[in-house]
């Protein structure tokens, strides 16, 4: 059942932003805002917590793994759950999830039991996320309402993610466990503001039946996908174990697909992505986030071990890209109402594009107002417009009762996108290690992957222009269309 609220998009207008439904908005908000400001906060941490739990650089990485294998392999789940057994329900049990994983990630004494902690809250934003984006999208009518709501929301991830670099670097001065206990206060208030604000849904009732096989195998599939391309960089992408794990993830997909064809109650459905704008979005989702994850980790690498940067003075170059996206956050709705998301997606791949290509003139000593800000800037301003943008692409023509599987479906492209280009730059810089660690030599090494980001970024622009052009051609046929009726109305004269 959708809330009260939701109306025609003709009506949107109508629709007055209520106390209670900014306090609906902040709720989901800070939940997006949390799941942002604890995959980029661990980051930092890690020497921290490798000293402390005297873990390896092998079991160290599955901190950051063990998260996004939850996140990334359950979210066509969690998607499609929230749709069936009701939205509100579903954000707040994994909510509460998240509270308490967060409390025992930050009060464990050992690397294993600190990796099932992060599992577990990769676990529960696979149901937040999904859940949250789908509540927003049936409680604000389709039009300018919803676009201004989902520019605050997806502006949410991107605050989240810098003040979580800038946090964590203060934080583990003092210790790792605060970073990790950080997210339970903020996770626990958020859980009772919305036991008050979140409109109510219940169960949805003709929904024909759950589908057991298609949740089994999509899960399995996506988790097994998640893994294989995690492990690939330290196992080898060639390596026997590699190639079989991505056929097994081959057959699995193609089993999924087989069985949601069949399925009276699919778990996705497959006629959503006949739709060309969907199919954008989604690819989109993947070239935008993979890019910058990859780009994120580079430079990361290239500013602490290069340069010689303290975390903290990382996390402040970052800063202007992500108050840029916080700034702009207000206005990029009225921006999507007037030009429309495909614009807004094109323009913001040609700025990331362009930021990419600015910063491969890094050297060993940057001037930063010169060299690294105005790559910052762009970057900041192309996630301003790509990621709401995205969103608002993805979820709308959609029906209610499709909404958090289509939520699923883009967060997963998110996270799918992050982990095989995050591997496949990985990868890329690995090869062409040099045998003599000379800075300059490091500093080599790293420009075919700032170059392979910039071409993931290029060909999510490739992709958006296709979108503009396939528009103007329907737009061409329909008026030589109505010329032609036009023509025949006039009569021939001689």
């Amino acid at each position: 059942m959708t809330s009260p609220l939701t109306a025609p998009a003709a009506a949107s207008s109508a629709v007055r932003w209520t106390p209670r439904l900014w306090g609906t908005l902040l709720v989901l908000c800070a939940a997006m805002f949390l799941d942002a400001l604890d995959v980029s906060m661990v980051g930092v941490a890690l020497p921290s917590i490798g000293s402390d739990l005297h873990l390896s650089t092998s079991t160290l990485q599955w901190i950051v793994s063990g998260y996004i294998l939850g996140y990334g392999g359950l979210l066509l789940l969690g998607g499609r759950t929230a749709d069936l057994l009701g939205r509100r329900q579903v954000f707040l049990v994994a909510l509460g999830v998240f509270a308490v994983a967060s409390l025992l990630g930050g009060l464990v004494d050992s690397g294993p039991l600190l990796i099932a902690s992060r599992f577990i809250k990769g676990l529960s934003a696979a149901f937040t996320a999904p859940a949250g984006l789908s509540i927003i999208t049936t409680t604000f009518p389709e039009g300018p309402l919803r676009n201004r709501a989902l520019s605050i929301y997806t502006t949410c991830a991107a605050t989240g993610f810098s003040m979580g670099l800038v946090l964590s670097g203060l934080l583990t001065e003092a210790s790792w466990r605060l970073t990790m206990l950080l997210p339970a206060p903020i996770a626990l208030i958020a859980l009772l503001a919305g036991l008050r604000l979140l409109p109510r849904s219940s169960r949805e009732r003709d929904h024909n039946g759950y589908d057991i096989p298609g949740a089994i195998l999509g899960t399995a599939s996506m988790l097994l996908l998640v893994f294989t391309v995690v492990e690939a960089p330290q196992v080898g992408w060639g390596s026997a174990r590699t190639l079989l794990s991505f056929l097994a993830v081959a057959v699995l997909l193609t089993v999924f697909v087989q069985v949601e064809r069949r399925s009276p109650g699919p778990l996705v459905r497959l006629g959503v992505l006949r739709s060309g704008n969907q199919i954008r979005a989604q690819l989109g989702a993947v070239a935008f986030f993979g890019s910058y994850v990859g780009f994120q980790f580079l430079t990361t690498l290239y500013m602490q071990s290069l340069l010689g940067w303290s975390a903290l003075h990382t996390a402040l170059a970052f800063l202007p890209a992500g108050a840029l996206v916080a700034v702009s956050s207000t206005k990029v709705g009225a921006i999507v109402d007037r030009f429309g998301t495909q614009r807004l997606i094109a323009a913001g791949f040609a700025f990331m594009v362009l930021g990419y290509v600015l910063f491969l003139r890094i050297d060993l000593s940057p001037g930063y107002a010169a060299v690294i800000l105005p790559s910052m800037l762009l970057i900041g301003a192309a996630c301003a417009l790509v990621f709401p943008s995205l969103n608002i692409q993805a979820t709308n023509g959609v029906d209610d009762h499709e909404q958090g599987m289509v939520s699923g479906l883009l967060n997963t492209s998110v996270q799918v996108g992050g982990a095989i280009f995050l591997a496949i730059v990985t990868a890329v810089v690995t090869a062409g290690a040099p045998a003599e660690a000379t800075p300059q030599a490091v500093l080599d090494s790293y420009r075919p992957g700032f170059v392979v980001v910039a071409g993931v970024a290029l060909a999510g622009l490739l992709i958006t222009l296709s979108g503009l052009r396939a528009k103007r051609a329907r737009q061409t046929v329909v008026i030589a269309r109505s010329t032609s009726l036009e023509a025949e109305r006039v009569p021939a004269r001689d």
